[in-house]
C-alpha cells in the first residue's frame, strides 16, 4: 500500500525572524489554494486525509505545520494564535498567493479565523472545531505539563507496539480504512517529532482564552458532529450566532465528521473561484 502521505510534498520557509516554517502541500498544483490547519497535536501530514478530495475539485492544499510541531521552530514567548496571521501572511507572499480560503480542524479552528482577517482570505470552513474557553480533557492536561507529557510520551509508545489503532480510537469509534489509519498514525507522531510543548502551549490557550468578539468579515461555515466528545457541540452553536456563521451539525464523532464532510467543506470554500 502506498503511504497517504506520499500524495504531499514538504517544503520549508525561513521567517523573517530566522525561525523555520514547514509546510506541505497537496492537490491539484495548479488549483486554487485553500490553507488547511491541523488539530492539537497534528502537523501537516494532517492533509494527507485531504489531498484526494482536493484533487478531485481542482484545490491545491498548504498544510503548515504551526510553530513547535513537526519541522516548524518553536514559537517567541507568549505566542498565540492572534499571533498567527503575521507568520502565515509571510508564507503566502512567498509562495505568491493573493487569495486563498481555510480550513480549522479541531485545535486547527482558532488558528483559521485569526487568519480569516487578513484581505487575501475569501471563506472560513471549520470542522470539529475547538470553541475556546475550552472544557475538555485536552485542556485541562494543559494546565499540568508533566501530566501531559506522560500522556502522550505513552501514547507513542503503545503504538510502536500496538499500530495506530489507538490513535484512531481517540478521534473516533468508527472502523476507518488502513490508509486513513496510516495518516492518522503518521500526523500524530510528527506532530511530537520534537516534544508535546506545542500541544501544552496550545491546550493552556484554549483553556484560558477567547474568540474575539468581531468576527471575519468573510463567510464562515462549521461543520460539527452531534457524537464530538473531543470538541462538544453546545459552545459551537453559541459561537455561531453569536458570529453570525452557518452550521451544519453532522450525525459523526470528531474525525467521523472530516470524514464525511470534508469534500462538502473543499468544495464550498473554493465556490468563490
Amino acid at each position: 500500500m502506498t503511504a497517504p502521505t506520499a500524495r504531499l510534498r514538504t517544503d520549508t520557509y525561513t521567517l523573517s525572524d530566522g525561525r523555520t516554517l514547514s509546510f506541505a502541500t497537496g492537490g491539484d498544483p495548479s488549483g486554487h489554494p485553500i490553507i488547511v490547519h491541523h488539530g492539537t497535536p497534528g502537523s501537516r501530514l494532517f492533509g494527507a486525509l485531504l489531498a484526494a478530495p482536493a484533487t478531485e475539485i481542482g484545490a491545491r492544499i498548504l498544510v503548515p505545520d504551526r510553530p513547535g510541531y513537526g519541522r516548524s521552530s518553536p514559537p517567541p514567548a507568549g505566542w498565540t494564535w492572534r499571533d498567527w496571521p503575521d507568520d502565515l501572511a509571510e508564507l503566502l507572499d512567498a509562495e505568491a498567493i493573493d487569495r486563498a480560503g481555510l480550513v480549522g480542524f479541531s485545535g486547527g479552528g482558532p488558528f483559521a479565523l485569526a487568519a480569516a482577517n487578513g484581505d487575501w482570505a475569501t471563506r472560513v470552513g471549520l470542522i470539529s472545531t475547538v470553541v475556546p474557553p475550552a472544557e475538555n480533557a485536552l485542556s485541562a492536561l494543559g494546565s499540568i505539563p508533566f501530566a501531559l507529557r506522560i500522556v502522550f510520551r505513552l501514547s507513542k509508545a503503545l503504538t510502536s507496539v500496538a499500530g495506530p489503532t489507538p490513535i484512531v480510537s481517540q478521534y473516533t469509534d468508527r472502523s476507518v480504512s488502513d490508509s486513513v489509519a496510516e495518516a492518522v498514525n503518521a500526523d500524530f507522531h510528527e506532530a511530537l517529532r520534537r516534544d508535546a510543548r506545542a500541544v501544552e502551549r496550545e491546550s493552556r490557550a484554549f483553556a484560558s482564552a477567547s474568540f474575539d468578539p468581531t468576527p471575519p468579515d468573510v463567510p464562515v461555515r462549521v461543520w460539527h458532529g452531534t457524537r464530538d466528545e473531543n470538541t462538544p457541540l453546545s459552545p459551537v452553536r453559541t459561537f455561531v450566532r453569536e458570529s453570525e456563521a452557518t452550521l451544519t451539525t453532522v450525525e459523526a464523532d470528531h474525525l467521523g465528521t472530516l470524514l464525511d464532510r470534508q469534500r462538502d467543506a473543499l468544495v464550498w470554500i473554493g465556490a468563490d473561484w
